[in-house]
């Protein structure tokens, strides 16, 4: 990691697979330490990993929609960087909003998420992005509003 924010970041991140709510802690932590006016990509993976600790769809879905406005905040360039992120967020959004009961608006939000696939390199993570796009896509076809298991 070529900052020591970023380094702070993942620390927390790792929390999260072992002990969610001292992950929820530390991110919550850095949150507020950044700010506003914090770096962009630093509120944007805080804010998508804090999705992914939350409890309740409610929680999940705020902070996925905090992850996208990071990236889209006034003024704030879309460099390639933030540009790499926007599947994956717009499919979090999607299973968000499906596991609310959203059902359109998951709809929505994945084909926005398809629109954005071009970035994706054909490696593991664009691989683990197009499976949860399909993995997503089924939980609305029935309907589901369970979390989906991680991969």
């Amino acid at each position: 990691m070529a900052d020591d924010r970023m380094a702070d970041i993942y620390a927390a991140v790792r929390l999260g697979g072992f002990d969610p709510a001292a992950a929820r802690a530390a991110l919550t932590r850095l949150w507020d330490e950044l700010g506003e006016g914090g770096d962009p990509l630093h509120r944007c993976v805080v804010a998508h990993h804090l999705a992914d600790v939350q409890e309740l769809p409610e929680g999940a879905l705020l902070w996925d929609q905090r992850a996208l406005a990071a990236v889209f905040g006034p003024g704030i360039p879309l460099d390639e960087g933030l540009r790499g992120f926007l599947p994956s967020l717009y499919l979090n959004l999607a299973d968000s909003h499906r596991r609310v009961g959203d059902f359109d608006m998951a709809r929505m939000q994945l084909t926005i998420a398809r629109g954005h696939l071009d970035v994706l390199a054909n490696d593991a993570y664009g691989a683990v992005i197009r499976a949860g796009l399909a993995h997503v896509e089924a939980a609305l076809e029935s309907q589901s509003m369970e979390r989906l298991p991680a991969n």
